[in-house]
C-alpha cells in the first residue's frame, strides 16, 4: 500500500519529514541534471572524453536521485520541478561556462519557468492540499 503525497505531507505525522527529504533530494537531482546537460553540451557529440565521462556520471546521479525523490513525491510534480531546475540551471551555467548568450527574452522565460516551479511547490504544500 502506498500513500499519496497529501498523506505523506500531513503536519505532525511521522511521514512529514520524508516529504521534506524528498524535496531536498529532488533539488540535488536538479543540480545533477544541470551537470548532465552542461556535460553533454561540452562533450561535443560525445567526442570529448572528459566531458563524455562527466555526462555519464551526472546522468547516473541525476536519475538515481530523481528515483529516490519520487519515492516521497508525486511523479508529475517531481518530474516537472526536476526539469524546470535542469532547464533553467543549464541555461545559466552554459552562459557562464560556454559564453552562450543570455538575452533578455531568455532571462524572462527562465523566470517564468522558475516561477512555475515555485508555484508547483507551493501548490503541493500540505496546507494547500488541505484546502483543496
Amino acid at each position: 500500500m502506498t500513500a499519496s503525497s497529501t498523506e505523506l505531507a500531513q503536519p505532525g505525522s511521522d511521514t512529514a519529514q520524508p516529504t521534506a527529504r524528498g524535496w531536498l533530494v529532488l533539488l540535488v537531482a536538479g543540480i545533477f541534471e544541470i551537470g548532465y546537460a552542461v556535460s553533454v553540451g561540452g562533450s561535443k557529440g560525445f567526442t570529448n572524453l572528459n566531458w563524455s565521462l562527466s555526462a555519464g556520471v551526472f546522468f547516473f546521479l541525476t536519475v538515481f536521485t530523481l528515483t529516490v525523490a519520487l519515492k516521497y513525491l508525486d511523479v508529475g510534480i517531481g518530474y516537472a520541478v526536476w526539469t524546470g531546475i535542469g532547464a533553467s540551471g543549464a541555461a545559466v551555467a552554459s552562459a557562464v561556462i560556454f559564453d552562450q548568450p543570455l538575452t533578455t527574452a531568455r532571462v524572462l522565460w527562465l523566470a517564468v519557468i522558475i516561477a512555475g516551479v515555485v508555484w508547483i511547490k507551493l501548490a503541493s504544500s500540505p496546507k494547500h492540499a488541505e484546502q483543496a
